[in-house]
């Protein structure tokens, strides 16, 4: 399409010549568009745009530099050039000041005319192509399903991509300015990640590459003081004397990816357990066997003796010693449950019922821990599943929450049936967990109780992947937490065939 050109003048016959100069040049494709006055060509400036005016600065209504600033606002892209026979230092200074593309005195000549113009649809052409490529970097930026930030000199965020924003938990407007690694960048992870800034950031040599790049993984402060992992690239962009004015991170979320690694570590190791798990029952119990029947025996012995003082203290120690061999074989319980490789049964299970059952079997516990019961349980939500192995998810659940408040609290219990799932949601008021060793909650032997075996969580999980569900665990430090069960809906053509829990 033609560019448009508008021209401002009283006087009509140089309006019109310049029109057909400017229409008639072979180097310009132009749409010439006249007004006599200020306000008509302002009009005519908001009504239709310009790419560039032509402006008499001496109008019978404005001066030209006063017509500068509204033209401007009715086209902003466009460009002004100010014409005049009576011009002073003064007077173009100030329209140069005031923004105008060029000052031209009247008469000039029809190239000079034509080259003034030519140049400024040049530079309004070159805006537009820089205005359209920030718009589709905007666009790229704000729409990537990657990690974006930009951090100044100080480190301070620059910009911040509305998903990476999201993941930490902030507006991208709140973010700029603040210091990056201090406040979005996990505590464990912030001396790397300063280093790998600080690498790229450097100036670089002569026999440098173009740009400095760098890779590392670091962990992001998102929602709930929860950690995401990110896989970073970072790169330095721009400056001058070879230091960049910016460092660019771009992110990659490889959280899901690294807990699957973990979990695929923990089946490769649990399966190589199997194996052993079995030799080690048979050689373990043996001896657990017959140390309970010999502590049977002790204890026989021990109540036949005449002295209350030495009965009393021999019971004492033979009371601890029977504590710790049943510790021994729930722990053997646990391992042999966790590694050897049995299967599940798969049949409806009316979950509801399973959770009240179990909840009324727990009602005791409850009353000696001083524990207020939320329970929101609907009626007739039926998974696929086994209803042993369940049942033993639901109590591991429950003496995990108990065990989070010793003396007393808030148990939630929640059992709905959302689309396809049954979902079991299990929350405490304890004091929550660290948001460092979520991650490794689920792992083997990982336990922060002083006698716990570590394997309760990972025996649930291992429990819920068999029947191909999910897992998840919230927790905030001081506010408790909250676990999520999500198992499979049982077909409905199974529904009216539930197997009887109990």
């Amino acid at each position: 399409m033609p560019a448009r050109v508008l021209v401002i003048d009283d006087n009509l016959d140089l309006a019109s010549n310049l029109a057909d100069i400017l229409e008639g040049a072979r180097e310009l494709e132009v749409e010439v568009t006249c007004a006599p006055e200020g306000q008509s060509g302002v009009r005519a400036a908001a009504r239709e745009g310009f790419d560039v005016a032509i402006v008499d600065v001496k109008l019978p209504d404005a001066s030209g530099v006063d017509l500068i600033r509204p033209l401007r606002a009715a086209s902003a892209e466009g460009e002004i050039i100010l014409i005049t026979g009576f011009a002073t230092v003064d007077t173009a200074i100030a329209a140069l000041r005031a923004g105008a593309f060029a000052f031209l005195l009247k008469s000039f000549r029809p190239e000079e005319l034509i080259s003034t113009v030519e140049q400024a649809l040049a530079k309004v052409a070159l805006k537009r192509e820089r205005e359209e490529l920030e718009r589709r970097y905007r666009a790229l930026v704000e729409a990537a399903d990657v990690l974006i930030v930009a951090l100044d000199r100080e480190g301070k965020v620059a910009l911040m991509n509305p998903r990476a924003a999201v993941l930490a938990d902030v507006s991208a407007s709140a973010a700029t300015g603040e210091p990056f690694v201090q406040r979005y960048i996990a505590a464990d992870d912030r001396d790397k990640f300063t280093l790998a800034v600080t690498e790229v950031g450097r100036p670089k040599k002569a026999s440098s590459p173009a740009t400095l790049t760098a890779e590392v993984e670091a962990g992001i402060l998102g929602k709930s003081g929860g950690v995401r992992r990110i896989r970073w690239h970072l790169s330095g962009v721009g400056g001058a004397r070879g230091e960049p004015d910016l460092v660019y991170g771009i992110g990659l979320d490889v959280t899901e990816r690294r807990a699957l690694e973990r979990r695929a570590a923990d089946a490769e190791a649990l399966s190589a357990m199997g194996s052993l798990a079995l030799g080690l029952a048979h050689e373990v119990r043996n001896p657990l066997n017959a140390a309970v029947l010999q502590l049977h025996l002790l204890a026989r012995g021990v109540d036949r003796l005449s002295d209350e003082k030495a009965r009393s203290t021999m019971r004492a120690r033979v009371t601890i010693i029977e504590g710790e061999i049943g510790r021994l074989e729930r722990l053997l319980t646990e391992f042999l449950e966790l590694a050897r490789p049995r299967g599940i049964r798969h049949e409806p299970v009316d979950v509801s019922r399973l959770v009240e059952e179990v909840l009324e079997f727990q009602a005791e516990a409850l009353n000696d821990h001083h524990v207020e019961l939320k329970a929101e349980i609907a009626s007739g939500c039926v998974a696929n599943g086994d209803p042993e192995k369940l049942r033993q998810v639901v109590i591991n659940l429950l003496v995990n929450a108990l065990d989070a408040m010793p003396e007393e609290g808030i148990l939630s219990v929640k059992v709905s049936s959302p689309q396809s799932i049954v979902v079991v949601e299990i929350g405490d008021s304890g004091p929550g967990i660290d948001p460092r060793i979520l991650p490794e909650i689920f792992d083997p032997f990982f336990t922060t109780k002083e006698a716990g075996t570590g394997l309760g969580l990972s025996i649930v999980r291992k429990i819920v992947d068999q029947h191909g569900g999910r897992i998840e665990l919230d927790s905030l430090p001081g506010r408790g937490t909250r676990v999520r069960v999500e198992l499979p809906l049982a077909s409905p053509a199974h529904v009216g065939k539930v197997m009887p829990i109990s």
